[in-house]
């Protein structure tokens, strides 16, 4: 009894410990930032957006150097409106996409899956007729040349069919009538978060970024 007492007494001093670091280390790594590279010009707006706990990665729906409808269907959303001028991106666990739809809906297979990369994931994009800058909403002005390596960023995430289209996941699941979720490459886990790949997106197209970070508050605390 006291070897089993003891074996617990370790295991809880490791997970708590464990936590710490893990917190510890995100609030250190989401205060230091990746500097933003220089840009000759800042030709086209970008937006960060966030849930609260989700960072999205939202861009112009058109211009000349992509189309986004014609690979994200607007008849893959439910209101199948086509007057958006925008469309938002996030990469995430397909069960916490699919099945959480409130945290009340949490469970912890879910949870534990998407902790330790036992599952797949997903790309939720969302078409967006406006954007309104506030403390959840971003504006970021990029260059062409840093736009087109945002938008590799974005495209290489998709998984994609044979035919090298993106893979619509047909489900009831959709937070409106103007999202859509698709089949993603990668695996979340404790260190590469929803918002690390945000964060990540943000340095791919040399914008100022945190070092690491698994929550959507590090990236925020950079554009204040």
């Amino acid at each position: 009894m006291k070897k089993i007492l003891k074996i617990s007494g370790i295991s809880v001093l490791a997970l708590v410990l464990f936590v710490g670091v893990y917190l510890l280390s995100a609030f250190i790594l989401s205060r230091l930032s990746v500097s933003k590279e220089d840009a000759t010009n800042n030709d086209i707006a970008i937006y960060i957006l966030t849930n609260g706990v989700h960072t999205d990665l939202v861009l112009p729906l058109r211009n000349e150097y992509i189309d986004w409808s014609k690979s994200v269907s607007f008849e893959n959303t439910t209101g199948k409106d086509t007057l958006a001028q925008f469309i938002a991106f996030g990469w995430g666990d397909k069960g916490f996409y699919l099945e959480t739809p409130t945290w009340a809906d949490l469970k912890f297979s879910t949870a534990f899956k998407a902790a330790f990369a036992l599952s797949t994931s997903a790309i939720h994009a969302t078409f967006y007729k406006q954007m309104h800058e506030g403390k959840n909403c971003v504006k970021i002005n990029i260059s062409n040349e840093q736009y087109q390596r945002l938008i590799a960023f974005i495209q290489k995430r998709f998984d994609t069919n044979e035919k090298g289209e993106f893979i619509h996941i047909v489900t009831n699941a959709n937070y409106g009538k103007n999202d859509a979720f698709y089949e993603a490459k990668g695996h979340y886990n404790l260190f590469y978060t929803c918002n690390t790949w945000a964060n990540n997106g943000l340095k791919s197209c040399g914008q100022k970024a945190c070092v690491w970070t698994p929550f959507d508050t590090g990236i925020f605390y950079q554009y204040k």
